[in-house]
């Protein structure tokens, strides 16, 4: 394969080194109260539009069928809200008698703690094949069950007690992934010959809007001044980030892929959908981690 040809298929890749490049020399753009007002266009608007395009491309049987794998949504809640932030506690036990920088270490447990990302989750399971309406479901499903859950392990973990919003968080959950979901559901009904013919680019669509959040998120995080991290502690702690995703990604890998019955249509959409929950879990925190410095009371992801 040649270099443009590996540069086409990379795209998405590339495109977060850019982004990531141009936070860096104007941040103030993307950043909360900034000219893009990230506050609506993400927060709202963005982020419907994903859910809104994962109505339009997924067949209504898709998502019926998706919530009859009761073993599933089981096990992708208890590895995301109970074993990841319990094995994350560990680690961070032995970690904490290196140098690592205190409130970084922090910000790992309080980003271990959080519920899968929205949006990022179901594009990243779209974007290697998996289940996507398993990923949609799990995705909204923990973040609603994480208003209450993710405070209660902080408290566990951190000892930090804080005051949720739940109504204001259960309505915009609702508002933004919800309604939009339904909303493409109706459209698609209407369009459906049409979006069978001309099969429009729903994964290119939904990844260039996940570009737009990464890049407000490390806009956000380049222009905040109380940043102050000594380079040891950010490289190790980049490390471990990578270090643990994939570690976490093979353990569900094996775990799930341990029936060898090729019959077991559970077991065939277990491996590709389970990768999404550790895999985007941990990447939030490679750009979330260090905005969690010092505000480890933090309740929800901005993804």
């Amino acid at each position: 394969m040649g270099l443009p040809e590996r540069l086409r298929k990379e795209w998405f890749i590339l495109g977060i080194v850019l982004v990531i490049a141009v936070a860096r020399l104007e941040p103030a753009v993307g950043g909360k109260g900034g000219p893009l007002k990230p506050e609506i266009t993400i927060t709202y608007i963005a982020v419907s539009a994903i859910f809104f395009n994962s109505g339009l491309s997924l067949k209504t049987e898709e998502l019926t069928s998706a919530l009859m794998h009761v073993k599933l949504h089981l096990f992708v809640q208890i590895f995301t809200l109970v074993f990841f932030p319990t094995a994350i506690w560990l680690f961070l036990q032995l970690l904490s008698i290196t140098p690592i920088n205190e409130w970084l270490l922090k910000g790992l447990q309080t980003v271990g703690c959080m519920p899968p990302p929205v949006s990022s989750a179901v594009i990243l399971t779209k974007a290697v094949g998996g289940n996507e309406a398993a990923a949609i479901f799990n995705s909204a499903f923990g973040s609603f069950l994480g208003i209450v859950i993710t405070p209660l392990l902080l408290l566990l973990f951190l000892g930090s007690s804080s005051s949720v919003p739940f109504t204001s968080i259960f309505s915009q959950l609702f508002m933004t992934v919800v309604v939009p979901l339904i909303i493409g559901q109706i459209v698609r009904r209407y369009i459906k010959d049409w979006l069978e013919r001309k099969k429009p680019p729903f994964g290119a669509i939904s990844s260039c809007v996940l570009l737009m959040i990464i890049y407000t998120t490390f806009c956000d995080t380049f222009a905040n001044p109380n940043i102050d991290l000594d380079k040891f502690s950010l490289i190790i702690i980049v490390f471990i980030i990578f270090s643990v995703q994939l570690s976490f990604m093979f353990l569900t890998f094996l775990f799930s892929t341990r029936d060898s019955n090729a019959e077991d249509s559970v077991c065939r959409i277990r491996a590709p959908v389970l990768n999404f929950c550790p895999l985007t879990h941990l990447s939030s925190c490679s750009d979330s981690s260090w905005q969690s410095v010092g505000t480890n009371n933090k309740i929800l992801d901005g993804f």
